[in-house]
């Protein structure tokens, strides 16, 4: 084994890799993260994330669930397969109670919904097993929760409003008329 592939302590080693497809987004948690003490590698694809741990396995790992060329959880699965005591936090836009459970399942330390702040991703993966994570200072409300919802299912659709209100399952112009108002606070 040679001393790239000694295993370290995840308490001793601050190596974290950073799979997001937002290149904005995970360009600012890069540098959020390299200035709270962190040696970051970013990755935009579940192949890219795959390549560079099978080159050094991190100590940390934060990934987004949805990538352009799979699921964040393949990424997961192979971190924990080549390094047990790494933590790994997913992060989503599409949160609910069925992936959050496979996540930990396979081997997530932690399940944050987008958007998430490096303040919180940091907490998550710096919580002792078994700590709870303190509640959020400034919760996004219901109706704001909602709108990014709808927001990020719109441009998934490629702006097609009646796409997004088929695939909500609202009226369409019921759609429009939240797409012509602001986002709520």
């Amino acid at each position: 084994m040679n001393e790239s592939n000694a295993p370290m302590s995840a308490l001793t080693e601050n190596s974290l890799l950073l799979v997001d497809d937002d290149r904005a987004f995970s360009t600012r948690l890069a540098r959020a993260m390299e200035a709270r003490g962190f040696e970051v590698r970013v990755a935009e694809s579940v192949a890219e994330g795959v390549a560079l741990i099978e080159e050094k396995a991190p100590a940390y790992a934060v990934i987004d669930m949805r990538l352009a060329d799979g699921n964040g959880l393949d990424v997961i699965a192979r971190l924990k397969e080549r390094r047990p005591d790494a933590r790994g936090v997913i992060l989503t836009g599409y949160g609910n109670i069925a992936t959050a459970v496979t996540a930990v399942k396979l081997g997530a330390f932690d399940y944050l919904a987008k958007p998430a702040d490096a303040d919180e991703i940091h907490a998550a993966l710096k919580a002792e097993p078994g700590e709870r994570a303190s509640p959020p200072e400034n919760p996004m409300s219901a109706d704001r929760v909602r709108w990014e919802h709808i927001q990020r299912v719109y441009e998934l659709c490629g702006r097609n409003v009646s796409e997004t209100a088929r695939r909500l399952n609202m009226h369409r112009r019921t759609l429009q008329r939240i797409l012509a108002k602001r986002a709520p606070r």
